[in-house]
């Protein structure tokens, strides 16, 4: 597994602690090996607008579960214990547990989800706040800034 020293960052700046955390997150996710289930993809609708569709064949919505908690979001599922014993000839159908983490970006948020046909959807959209947002300034009177003040 590859290190990155990020001593130096740390040493030269001051509020990047998040983009170090993910940083670690994604060294640390690419040698675990869990990467592969369940399937997903990830589109982008529109300019502010995201979709994660996870491919969960075989789950139930009581099944799943997800969470969104300091800009990770967390998506679960919970098979039931299966209750008649089966005999397979072939057995290609994961129907395993599993728990896959998404970094969301600032002011990202989950705007909702659905079910259909065995694929999880969760929606995503970009919300920035007006004080974040550029702003046109009008050049007008003078403001008197610039002439010193009479005592």
């Amino acid at each position: 597994m590859a290190t990155i020293d990020l001593s130096p960052l740390y040493r030269s700046s001051i509020g990047f602690d998040r983009m170090a955390r993910l940083l670690d997150a994604a060294m640390r996710a690419d040698g675990n090996g869990a990467g592969g289930y369940p399937p997903y993809n990830i589109e982008v609708i529109d300019e502010n607008r995201y979709a994660i569709t996870l491919a969960v064949a075989g789950f139930e919505e009581d099944e799943l579960s997800i969470e969104v908690e300091n800009g990770i979001l967390k998506v679960q599922g919970k098979r039931a214990e299966d209750q008649e014993e089966r005999h397979y000839l072939h057995k290609g159908v994961a129907f395993r547990s599993f728990e896959r983490k998404f970094n969301l970006a600032d002011h990202v948020e989950v705007i909702g989800a659905e079910m259909k046909n065995g694929l999880l959807t969760i929606g995503l959209e970009k919300i920035v706040p007006e004080a974040m947002k550029p702003k046109q300034i009008k050049i007008g009177k003078s403001l008197n800034l610039l002439e010193k003040k009479s005592s």
